[in-house]
């Protein structure tokens, strides 16, 4: 317990100064572990538990202790897509080296969507958007017509850097599921931060389909959004995400992984 309390402590704050309330920041506010940046180079031990996250938001993103499949917390309930696409519950003590949580108020809403691709959606968000320059959580409900669905296998040390990880991904492809899209929309400034641009997990409504969405589309759904005006960022205090190199060039092998 004594890791956790000194690792809260090298939180970094960034907020739109001045414009929102702190009881409305806490709302508004992206809660993230760790810099993707320490992904991208394989450091990959989980440092804050799930119990954690969950005062910080009801829905988000990320991955588990040794890039053990992906995470997706919908509803205030956390979910981990294991590498053979099978859904798990998380128990709180689980940790995670990489996670973006937020609570999810909705303050823009875009209605009768029809996206034929990842890169579709992404572009009719952007036209839309009022700025680029915050974050944005985004949520549709609803049935997809095609998924593309990747999740990663556990690692072993000494840990692979992400783009040898994702090699043994598993990726899966299904057809007119019905369920939920989380994700969020990072500005290009904070490239290092979070993936610029839009990350997106999805889980079935049934709990039996989930995963990194590699792909999609579908027809007629609400876009839903909520402004996020700071990001507050837990950086973690092990020796290998404080002995690791950030500054090199595995964030361009990001772009292409996400």
């Amino acid at each position: 317990m004594k890791s956790i309390v000194r690792m809260f402590c090298l939180s970094v704050v960034f907020s739109v100064a001045g414009l929102i309330s702190s009881s409305a920041a806490d709302r508004d506010t992206v809660y993230q572990a760790a810099p993707i940046q320490s992904l991208s180079v394989g450091v990959y031990d989980g440092f804050i538990p799930f119990a954690a996250l969950k005062k910080h938001g009801d829905i988000g993103l990320g991955t588990f202790n040794a890039l053990d499949g992906e995470m997706i917390f919908v509803d205030s309930v956390f979910y981990q897509v294991k590498q053979d696409g099978k859904i798990i519950p998380v128990p709180d003590s689980a940790l995670t080296p990489f996670a973006v949580v937020t609570f999810f108020d909705e303050d823009l809403r875009f209605e009768a969507v029809t996206a034929d691709s990842l890169a579709d959606l992404a572009g009719i968000i952007d036209r839309k958007l009022p700025t680029k320059n915050i974050f944005y959580a985004i949520r549709i409900d609803g049935m997809f017509e095609y998924l593309k669905l990747r999740s990663v296998p556990a690692q072993r040390k000494p840990y692979p850097p992400l783009a040898e990880a994702v090699k043994g991904q598993t990726v899966l492809e299904y057809k007119n599921v019905s369920g939920t899209l989380i994700g969020f929309r990072s500005p290009s400034f904070a490239e290092k931060i979070n993936v610029p641009g839009y990350h997106f997990h999805f889980l079935s409504a049934d709990k039996n389909v989930g995963g990194h969405v590699l792909n999609l589309r579908f027809k007629g759904l609400a876009v839903r959004l909520d402004k996020c005006s700071s990001l507050t960022l837990i950086m973690p205090e092990t020796g290998d995400y404080l002995g690791a190199a950030l500054d090199g060039e595995e964030q361009r092998d990001l772009k292409k992984i996400e």
